[in-house]
């Protein structure tokens, strides 16, 4: 189970940047780095634009510092937003009962055959096709609950 990918949401992404909550940040920090060293980290074009939007907007990051953190991001394997996966998010949209840009995420993964989706927008444990989403978030004291492949 320690060599399965896992794809990154847009929010944990951010809270590894964000000074707003030193617990989360340290979470997502833990869980991206783990990932990161083996390589199992998979995002997609969707990922990265929200990433630089909300970063710049939300957490008025300075545009030299995104721009960087946004260009670390393209480095990682990425699955390329195109029609099927937008065709994909409206069936998931439907099904799941999700807004559509979570439907997009999770299409985006099942597309990627990634087990992992890690997400506080979406039902923690819950399966969506073939992606099990896991809140890093949830837990104990602050603790995360995490699979058993970080």
């Amino acid at each position: 189970m320690s060599g399965d990918k896992s794809f990154f949401d847009t929010n944990v992404l951010l809270y590894m940047h964000s000074v707003a909550d030193p617990g989360k940040q340290a979470i997502a920090q833990q869980v991206f780095e783990e990932c990161a060293a083996g390589r199992r980290i998979i995002i997609s074009t969707q990922v990265v634009e929200e990433f630089h939007s909300a970063g710049t907007r939300k957490l008025r990051l300075p545009m030299e510092q995104m721009r960087l953190l946004t260009t670390v991001l393209l480095d990682l394997p990425m699955v390329e937003i195109a029609a099927v996966h937008i065709l994909m998010a409206l069936e998931y949209e439907e099904q799941y009962q999700v807004s559509f840009w979570d439907a997009l995420i999770l299409a985006a993964a099942n597309w990627a055959d990634v087990p992992i989706l890690y997400s506080e927008d979406l039902n923690h444990g819950q399966l969506y096709g073939g992606v099990r989403v896991v809140n890093p978030f949830r837990g104990e004291a602050g603790s995360p609950d995490l699979p058993s492949t970080v």
